[in-house]
């Protein structure tokens, strides 16, 4: 039995969580429905990884704020937030386009009904005011990441300050605190490293309930937008991504080698948050440094969603043929729009996307109603719209790393940060 933990243990995450999958796609196109008795193994992974997301932002982002100073988070943030922008509203303009090329909605009709979920809209206002929790326990609970993050960073700066302070007693109990969070941050990867092992077993489940239960009469009676949105993500992908990488010098091969994990999880949980962890340890790999990775990082699973854009410019085009409305230039730039900021303001969790697919669809003046054509195969897409947003999210960390070793005090930071732990 220890030999075959061991042999397992010696395979790379890559292969056993595709293994993982295409076993789980093999029973869910055999045994169908049936398959929904191994749902709980994929439901727990998706737990395991909830469970392991707050403790790991916070605790990284407490130590990433010691291991900076203000005018270097500032700096940091000042690249990151453009970035985000720019790329989700190139990806609107892509998922229009490829849509244009494609013409998914040829030959489809409205819904007679409309009996799917739509998750409740969140107002702008109502999501910046609250990222200050009045209950830091309940955010805690509820999984509330931008409060999270806005917790984590305050009580960073704080720290810092104490270990900055001239008193020494201030100083000690900063440094201790300081120890505490990353002695805590070392025992929440060592939980990881753990649930890791489990992933292939949970991606199993998740792929053998979800393809049996959708079956593929729902997928070939809508493969046109499965296909064209398929499209969409790989050319973001594969153009988009690799021409921002290169316009800042890091070669496109070996990242996608170093980030593989991150991005296979994230296809196969739907779940920019959830996969948090993973892309953090890929981000790693990359060579993308702490400071920025563990900045970055959590904010872009929250507001960084290229994927769910795409997805807004190919329904907008997509319902349009549906419901025969011609959309405008002057309509099509107010999808951009709307899907831009619809699309940063859409939670990294399953099934958000209608949410922001509500918000364009009102803005181009569509039928509410074509969601729920599309409701029935969400879970398909939204694996390659999640496995987009969790790589635009690493391709913006690594570029802003990439611009940040301009600046004299990166290397000695880095080494500094390296010797602490």
């Amino acid at each position: 039995m220890l030999k075959l933990w061991n042999w397992y243990r010696q395979k790379s995450f890559m292969v056993k969580i595709t293994s993982g999958f295409i076993f789980g796609l093999i029973c869910g196109l055999l045994f169908g429905p049936s398959n929904q008795v191994v749902a709980p193994l994929g439901t727990l992974f998706l737990n395991l990884l909830k469970m392991i997301v707050v403790p790991l932002i916070l605790l990284t982002l407490i130590i990433s704020v010691n291991h900076s100073n203000p005018k270097d988070l500032g700096r940091i943030g000042g690249k990151i937030f453009p970035y985000y922008i720019l790329t989700t509203a190139v990806a609107v303009v892509t998922g229009i386009c490829i849509a244009k090329l494609m013409v998914p909605g040829k030959g489809l009709s409205l819904p007679t009904s409309s009996n799917f979920e739509v998750p409740e809209k969140t107002s702008l206002v109502d999501s910046l005011t609250n990222m200050v929790p009045s209950n830091i326990f309940q955010a805690f609970a509820n999984g509330d990441i931008l409060a999270v993050v806005f917790v984590a960073v305050i009580v960073g700066f704080a720290i810092s300050f104490m270990r900055h302070s001239h008193e020494v007693k201030m100083q000690e109990m900063g440094d201790l605190l300081l120890k505490i969070s990353e002695a805590g941050s070392e025992v929440t990867f060592r939980i990881l490293n753990g649930i890791l092992q489990y992933a292939p077993i949970g991606v199993f489940g998740i792929t053998a309930s979800t393809i049996g239960n959708q079956g593929m009469d729902t997928l070939l009676a809508l493969s046109d937008f499965v296909i064209t949105s398929y499209v969409g993500v790989l050319f973001q992908m594969l153009v988009i991504f690799p021409i921002i990488l290169k316009a800042f010098k890091v070669p496109v091969i070996p990242f996608i080698k170093n980030t593989k994990e991150a991005i296979m999880t994230a296809f196969v949980t739907c779940s920019s948050l959830g996969t948090l962890p993973v892309t953090l340890k890929a981000a790693e790999k990359a060579g993308i440094s702490d400071r920025v990775a563990n900045f970055t990082l959590p904010i872009g699973a929250t507001v960084n969603m290229n994927g769910s854009a795409i997805r807004f410019g190919v329904g907008v085009i997509f319902a349009s043929e549906i419901a025969g409305i011609d959309l405008s230039l002057s309509a099509l730039f107010g999808v951009v729009i709307a899907g831009t900021l619809a699309a940063i303001g859409t939670a990294g969790v399953p099934g958000a996307g209608l949410i922001g697919m509500s918000i364009v669809f009102t803005q181009a003046g569509l039928p509410i109603e074509i969601i729920g054509l599309t409701a029935g195969i969400n879970v398909i897409v939204d694996m390659i719209f999640t496995c987009c947003n969790v790589t635009g999210d690493i391709v913006g960390a690594k570029i802003v790393d990439q611009s940040e070793k301009k600046h004299a005090d990166y290397y000695a930071e880095e080494s500094n940060s390296a010797i602490s732990q």
